[in-house]
């Protein structure tokens, strides 16, 4: 995975796409310019607007260290409480660049002018800037100069030139070479600690760190700190830069409404706690991909489903003669400090394309649309298949998961686990038979991964009169009930029986059919009584689907795949019941 992320790393500075910087240089966000005369003098300090990023000295870890020229106003100005030590590094620091002429009006300020120098600032520091602005970093700059001191060719330089003798001088490590590139340049060492990421969905905001050795415990075969990965500075340095970019990329869009949002180009959420990011080898991107959260119309996908097995074994041949692209996907999630990678994905770019045509299959569903009079085939998109699974309360820890598990099933086109078709009628009891269309376009993903070659039901998108399943027709014949009881009732119904039976009806079907065949008959009397022509359509309606129930015995239990099978049954009646120009009386439409 780093390897990849290295060499993404390098074709993204080869490009221009991400600013190459030196290993010993990064960007450093400055919020106050401190402005010094020749002599060292103190004038003025002057906050920015927004905080700005510079190139600078770079620096990982803040124990023990203090940055070149720029960092915060403990260590500039001796400012606070517990700010002697911190201060006290950064003079030492200064120290080691004195020679350099450039510097001479900094070093003045702290030593030969101290006392209109830095003692000056320091009164000046609580007076000039507000309480609120005080912890940002600070820059120098002279008087009527346009740049920062910092910015100068010859002070980075320099900071270049001692990066370099540092890691020389560190070439004695018990292990020097580099696991990723193989290299002793720039070894593996606690000095440079590996950088951090930002925009880690519930990760800190100042960044995340991937690998870090910070104690004891997480070393082992007497290795210490970074000699525990053998990755080098500069590679480090790479992944991180690779990973900051994956997470950030991408552009303002206007949504249908004309508001404005960012839209990542290379990263998905799936979770308030997990993201993942992906790209292609050489393209960066598959516009694939885009499908997943923003569906085209169904005849779009269609073309992709058709053009995809037709050109399958095409495209199988061309792998074998030809360097294809490759795709890579990370998947991420924040735990304090440090990131969690929840999957590695690698794959080819057909493989690719071929499972995503195989995911919108599977998932595609019909749903009732009253615009259209019809029952439409959709394709859910995948951030509310995620949320489908979560409860109202948006406390589920498995959602996370859940995302991570859909996003493998997209991608390789791999077969959900059982608890997620567990978790998915979890949510079915609980909300007392809620059938959403995303919900069944979960259990029609499982049940049809799982069968898949096996020769096992294969389940449409819309009703399949000719699935005989029984625990399919018995989800059918719990619709039928319903609409017999809603006809009965008028419409004027507190609590139905899908909100009372649903659950063990789907579950236990002999104890609950038992009584609801009974309940059926009374409110069948009760529709002759006003509509004869209605109870008979009715009846006949439950009377062809119990010649599916074997000997009119119900099983007494059903499995967790028999669940599934009865909620996709429930729900294909419905929509289609809803789709109807006439109900069973001639009228209109019974929703």
């Amino acid at each position: 995975m780093i390897q990849e992320l290295v060499s993404l790393s390098g074709n993204l500075r080869e490009n221009k796409k991400v600013q190459y910087i030196h290993d010993a240089l990064d960007n450093v966000p400055i919020s106050i310019t401190c402005e010094i005369d020749r002599r060292g003098n103190f004038k003025q300090f002057i906050v920015s607007g927004d905080k700005k990023d510079s190139i600078a000295e770079a620096l990982t870890s803040k124990k023990g260290k203090a940055r070149l020229l720029v960092d915060k106003p403990e260590e500039l100005l001796d400012y606070g409480d517990k700010a002697k030590a911190k201060h006290k590094l950064f003079r030492e620091k200064l120290k080691d660049y004195s020679h350099l002429s450039r510097l001479s009006p900094v070093v003045a300020f702290y030593s030969t002018n101290k006392t209109k120098g830095v003692q000056a600032a320091r009164k000046a520091f609580p007076k000039q800037i507000e309480e609120k602005l005080r912890f940002g970093n600070i820059a120098f700059k002279l008087t009527n100069d346009k740049k920062w001191i910092h910015d100068e060719p010859d002070i980075r330089k320099a900071i270049i030139e001692n990066y370099k003798n540092t890691l020389k001088g560190l070439k004695i490590s018990r292990f020097p070479k580099c696991s990723i590139c193989g290299s002793s340049d720039y070894p593996v060492t606690d000095e440079f600690p590996h950088g951090m990421i930002r925009r880690v969905p519930d990760g800190q905001p100042s960044g995340c760190a991937l690998v870090a050795y910070n104690e004891k415990v997480f070393e082992s075969y007497d290795l210490e700190g970074n000699e525990n990965a053998s990755i080098c500075t500069h590679c480090a340095r790479a992944y991180v830069d690779a990973l900051n970019w994956l997470l950030s990329n991408g552009g303002l869009r206007k949504n249908k409404n004309g508001k404005e949002y960012f839209d990542h180009s290379n990263r998905k959420k799936i979770s308030n706690d997990t993201a993942v990011v992906f790209w292609l080898r050489d393209a960066i991107k598959s516009k694939e991909l885009d499908w997943l959260d923003e569906p085209p119309d169904e005849g779009k996908i269609r073309e992709m489903i058709k053009s995809i097995k037709t050109g399958q074994a095409v495209l199988v041949e061309k792998a074998k003669k030809e360097k294809i692209d490759k795709f890579y996907a990370v998947t991420l999630s924040g735990a304090a400090g440090r990131i969690a990678v929840r999957d590695w994905i690698e794959t080819s770019l057909p493989n690719l394309q071929t499972n995503l045509a195989k995911w919108f299959e599977s998932i595609s569903i019909g749903e009732y649309r009253k615009d259209d009079k019809k029952v439409v085939t959709q394709f859910p998109r995948f951030y509310a298949l995620v949320s489908s699974v979560k409860s109202k309360s948006g406390k589920d820890t498995q959602h996370g998961r859940i995302g991570a598990v859909l996003w493998k099933c997209a991608v390789l086109g791999t077969a959900p686990p059982l608890w997620l078709l567990s978790a998915v009628l979890n949510r079915l009891r609980v909300e007392q038979g809620n059938t959403t269309s995303e919900r069944i376009a979960l259990l029609k993903l499982y049940l049809d991964r799982k069968t898949n070659n096996k020769g096992g039901t294969t389940y449409m998108a819309t009703l399949y009169e000719s699935n005989k399943n029984i625990a399919y027709t018995c989800g059918r014949l719990f619709a039928v009930l319903e609409s017999i009881q809603y006809h009965a009732s008028g419409g004027n119904l507190n609590a139905g029986i899908r909100e009372r039976f649903f659950s063990s009806a789907s579950t236990t079907p002999s104890t609950a059919f038992g009584r609801l065949m009974k309940l059926s008959q009374h409110h069948l009397s009760k529709i002759r009584g006003g509509k004869p022509g209605l109870a008979v359509n009715l009846d006949k309606q439950m009377q062809e689907l119990m010649c599916n129930v074997e000997g009119s015995r119900f099983p007494a239990t059903f499995s967790l795949e028999d669940q599934a099978s009865f909620a996709i049954g429930y729900y294909h009646q419905r929509q289609h019941d809803f789709a109807k120009k006439q109900n069973l009386e001639g009228g209109t439409n019974n929703e």
